[in-house]
């Protein structure tokens, strides 16, 4: 294979996007600093296929966020990883979908070269494209949507986010949440009041493109109470759209 990648040098910190959780999707930048690092410090949603992909002697250490669940601030991450910079190890930053995609890579990319600590970025693939993928859901298609809105279940605080209800049920076709399951109700209640119809087809993904897949399709008026019944869990996104009739069509193309 001809292809060229950076030397991952020593007191560097590689932030790199594991993808959605199919090691298959994984990319081959991501892949390299895998096998160059000796340090990986993982998000909690990284699949074990991928952390198994680390040679033997590298070192592996979970510092990940999960809703309701006690996990490490954002400065004790940040800290720890300007420490093993500074103590001369590689250091990978091994993050979930893409680490600029509601990851928080930016958060920690920056303070770590404001203490003129190298820093690479390593796109991902995002779970809101892939995961809808692995579905059978199209986040567009020439004939139904021109424009995809892509938006977090909930701001830092961990409060439904403050975003235009209005301008965004009505300017955006197909809309992708990620980790929209806290606010699950509260998101069907503001598109409703912003003119979106009870009955448009919406699907629920979890632990997407992972062997514990699953799948809830409804409607707008009928998620919710669909959700109940179900044994789906986050993480998870949320499509709102009429790409989501397509499922049924393409659900076994992606696997």
């Amino acid at each position: 294979m001809n292809i060229s990648f950076p030397e991952f040098q020593a007191g560097s910190v590689w932030l790199a996007g594991a993808g959605p959780g199919d090691a298959k999707l994984l990319t081959l930048y991501a892949y390299h600093a895998l096998q160059q690092a000796n340090i990986i410090i993982h998000d909690a949603l990284v699949s074990q296929d991928i952390l198994a992909l680390a040679p033997s002697q590298c070192r592996l250490e979970s510092m990940g966020k999960r809703g309701g669940i006690k996990s490490p601030v954002q400065g004790e991450i940040t800290a720890r990883l300007a420490a093993l910079a500074k103590q001369g190890h590689k250091v990978l930053r091994l993050k979930g979908g893409d680490p600029f995609v509601f990851g928080r890579g930016a958060e920690e990319a920056i303070p770590l070269i404001k203490q003129n600590i190298p820093v690479r970025i390593i796109p991902g693939i995002s779970a809101g494209i892939a995961g809808s993928a692995y579905a059978g859901v199209p986040v567009s298609d020439g004939k139904l949507n021109q424009v995809i809105s892509f938006v977090t279940g909930h701001d830092k605080s961990g409060q439904v986010p403050a975003v235009n209800w209005q301008a965004l049920a009505q300017s955006s076709p197909v809309i992708v949440f990620y980790m929209p399951m806290k606010h699950l109700d509260k998101i069907q209640q503001e598109l409703l009041s912003a003119g979106r119809h009870e009955d448009e087809p919406v699907c629920i993904v979890s632990n997407a493109t992972t062997d514990q897949q699953k799948k809830l399709i409804g409607t707008l008026g009928d998620i919710c109470k669909k959700l109940e019944k179900s044994d789906i869990k986050s993480p998870a996104i949320l499509i709102v759209g009429p790409t989501v009739d397509l499922s049924s069509l393409l659900q076994g193309c992606f696997t």
